[in-house]
C-alpha cells in the first residue's frame, strides 16, 4: 500500500521508473494510456513488429507528440530487453515462443520482467522464474490480468490464516464453445464479422477466450503460482453467481463440485441452457475460504459474508479486472519493492492441446483459438504421463498421425521442431517434474 509513496520518492530523486514494452496491442495500449497520469513512470522504448502502428496506438490512448518523440520505437523485442534506459520489461506479445525468448533476454540483461504473456508462463514459467531468481531480478505475473489478481487474493486469504479451498475466475462458457472456430466466433459475441473487423478485433485471439483455452491457461498459471491442484479431467465451468460461490466451490463430499479442497476452477456466467446466471462473476475473480474454528465461523455470519449452509465456507471476490489499466502495479512493485505480483513457482497444472474435430495426418495445427485444437487444463503429472502436447507449442506443427475429435494431441502425433521454446519446455519438464515428485515423496 506504499507504491505511490515510493514512486514519489523516485520522482523527487529524478529517477523515474523506465519501462520497455514489447507488444503494443490491446493490453499494451491500456498500459500506455495510464503512463501520462502516473508521474515517475516512463516508457523508454516500445518494441512492436509495426512501429507505426505502435505510434498510432500511443496517439489513440492520449499521448502527446512530445512524449512520442522522446520514446524509442523498435521492431526487436531483444533490443528492448537490452536497452540501457530500461529497468522493467513488459512482455505483452501473447506469443509463447517469443515470450520465452524475451523473458530470457531480459533476465540475462539484468532487467525485471512482467509477463502479460500467460501462454509463455504456463509453457515454461517455473524455469523462467528460477532463472530470474538466480539472476537477482523479478519475474512477475501481470497485475490487472486475472491470474495475478487471483494470486493476490490467495495470498491475502492465507496470510489471514484461512485455508483456501478454491480460487479462480468467471467467464462466459457453454460446452459447445470448445468446438467454435474463428469462422463462427463473432456470433457468440453478438457481432458481425464486419463489426469486429472495423473494431480491429482478432478472431483467433477472441476465440481463445470463448473455446476455453484462455481459462485453462489462466487456471494453470494460478495453480502453478499458488500451489493449488487442478481438476483431473479439465475445468468443470459450473454455472455460479457470486452468492453461490461457497456452496458450489467446495468439495463434492460436502455438496459442492470440487474433487478436493485447494483447487482452481472457473465459473460460468451462463446456465447450461444458455440463460444468464444471476449475479454472475464473468469479469471477476474469487477465493473460497474455510473457517479454521468456530470463532471465525461466527465472525463470517456477524459480518455478513455469504457462506454455505454449514457456515464454514465463505467467499471473497472482486467483480472486475481492468487488464492493462492496472499493469503499473506490477511494474512498480518489481522496480520499487523487488517483489512480483504473483510468480510461478511449481508445475502443478498444464494445458494440453485437444482436437476440435477429426484431424488428419499431414494437417498443420494452428494453435490457441484456431480451427484445429483447444486447450484443456490437466494435472502436470497426467500431461507428462500421456505425453500431451502443450497448447503453447501446437502452432505451425505438422501432424504425423490422425487424431480423433476430443482426444489430447501428443508429442508422438507431431513432427517436433527443434526450437528454443521446445528445448526450454523439455528442460522445465525434466527439472520441475523431478521437484514435484521429490516433494510428494517427502
Amino acid at each position: 500500500m506504499n507504491l505511490h509513496h515510493l514512486l514519489q520518492a523516485r520522482v523527487a530523486a529524478g529517477r523515474p521508473v523506465r519501462v520497455g514494452l514489447i507488444g503494443a496491442g490491446k493490453f499494451g495500449s491500456m498500459f500506455l494510456s495510464q503512463v501520462p497520469t502516473t508521474p515517475g513512470l516512463e516508457v523508454a522504448v516500445i518494441a512492436d513488429l509495426d512501429p507505426e502502428r505502435a505510434r498510432a496506438a500511443c496517439r489513440q490512448v492520449g499521448w502527446d507528440e512530445a512524449r512520442i518523440a522522446r520514446t524509442e520505437f523498435v521492431t526487436s523485442g531483444a533490443e528492448a530487453c537490452g536497452h540501457d534506459a530500461v529497468e522493467v520489461v513488459v512482455e505483452a506479445t501473447g506469443a509463447p515462443a517469443a515470450g520465452i525468448a524475451h523473458a530470457r533476454a531480459a533476465i540475462a540483461a539484468g532487467k525485471h520482467i512482467v509477463m502479460v504473456n500467460v501462454e509463455a508462463d504456463v509453457l515454461a514459467g517455473p524455469l523462467l522464474a528460477e532463472e530470474a531468481r538466480a539472476k537477482g531480478v523479478v519475474y512477475s505475473m501481470a497485475y490487472g490480468d486475472q491470474p495475478a489478481l487471483t494470486a493476490e487474493m490467495v495470498d491475502w486469504g492465507r496470510s489471514c490464516g484461512f485455508q483456501v479451498v478454491a480460487a479462480g475466475k468467471g467467464t462466459k462458457y457453454l460446452p459447445l464453445f470448445h468446438a467454435v472456430t474463428p469462422h463462427d466466433v463473432w456470433t457468440h459475441y453478438g457481432l458481425t464479422p464486419e463489426e469486429a473487423r472495423k473494431a480491429g478485433m482478432n478472431a483467433q485471439m477472441f476465440n481463445s477466450f470463448l473455446d476455453g483455452t484462455k481459462s485453462a491457461l489462466e487456471m494453470a498459471a494460478i495453480a502453478n503460482a499458488c500451489d493449488l491442484a487442478v481438476p483431473s479431467d479439465g475445468l468443470l465451468f459450473p454455472p455460479c453467481g457470486v452468492d453461490d460461490l461457497p456452496h458450489v466451490l467446495r468439495p463434492a463430499s460436502v455438496g459442492g463440485v470440487l474433487e478436493r479442497e485447494g483447487m482452481v476452477e472457473t465459473v460460468s456466467s451462463l446456465e447450461r441452457d444458455g440463460r444468464p446466471v444471476f449475479r454472475d462473476l464473468r469479469w471477476g475473480v474469487y477465493v473460497v475460504l474455510k473457517a479454521p474454528n468456530d470463532y471465525a465461523r461466527a465472525c463470517f455470519k456477524q459480518y455478513g459474508l455469504k457462506t454455505d449452509d454449514t457456515g464454514s465456507y465463505a467467499a471473497m471476490y472482486k467483480p472486475y479486472h481492468l487488464i492493462g489499466l492496472e499493469l503499473g502495479i506490477s511494474v512498480l512493485s518489481a522496480a520499487l519493492r523487488g517483489e512480483p505480483t504473483g510468480q510461478t513457482r511449481g508445475f502443478r497444472g498444464d494445458v494440453a492441446a485437444v482436437a476440435k474435430r477429426p484431424l488428419k495426418a499431414g494437417e498443420m495445427l494452428d494453435g490457441e483459438g484456431g480451427y484445429t485444437v483447444w486447450g484443456k487444463l490437466v494435472p502436470a503429472e497426467r500431461s507428462l504421463a500421456e505425453g500431451a502436447l502443450p497448447i503453447g507449442l501446437a502452432h505451425k506443427v505438422k501432424l504425423l498421425k490422425d487424431v480423433p475429435a476430443g482426444r489430447i494431441v501428443t508429442w508422438a502425433d507431431i513432427s517436433v521442431p527443434d526450437t528454443e521454446a521446445v528445448r526450454v519446455r523439455r528442460d522445465m519438464e525434466r527439472r520441475f517434474a523431478l521437484k514435484e515428485t521429490s516433494a510428494a515423496a517427502e
